[in-house]
């Protein structure tokens, strides 16, 4: 028997914005509030295929990288138009320390916290 992600969490300071800009990003919902936390995800529900991620209140701001990223692939259009949706509702570039030879882009959320925008398209089921 092996385990597999169904949560993700993220501390951040402003729940609500997250959430807003995470559903635009993946197509995501609203699934529930408790305690000032938003949990976040597929239309299906909790313990689908697709983890939910729950956006948690903290005071202490993030410092420095995350040890730990989200990868996005689009799913409906290719990585340049993906790329304009994504800086269209809030993503800016981040600078990491890649060389510019990169397939991916890496990208910051409202909060800072860094994401990557990969080439390959998947299949958005």
């Amino acid at each position: 028997m092996a385990c597999r992600i169904s949560e993700l969490v993220l501390n951040c300071r402003d729940p609500e914005r997250l959430a807003a800009f995470w559903c635009e990003v993946l197509g995501y919902v609203v699934l529930d509030r408790e305690e000032g936390s938003v949990e976040i995800g597929p239309k299906e529900g909790f313990g689908g295929l697709q983890p939910t991620i729950i956006l948690s209140p903290t005071d202490n701001p993030k410092a420095g990288r995350l040890p730990l990223h989200i990868d996005v692939n689009p799913t409906d259009r290719d990585q340049a138009a993906e790329l304009d949706r994504l800086l269209a509702i809030g993503a800016r570039f981040a600078d990491v320390g890649q060389t510019g030879e990169e397939s991916w882009h890496v990208l910051a959320d409202p909060e800072d916290n860094e994401f990557c925008l990969l080439r390959r398209r998947l299949d958005d089921q």
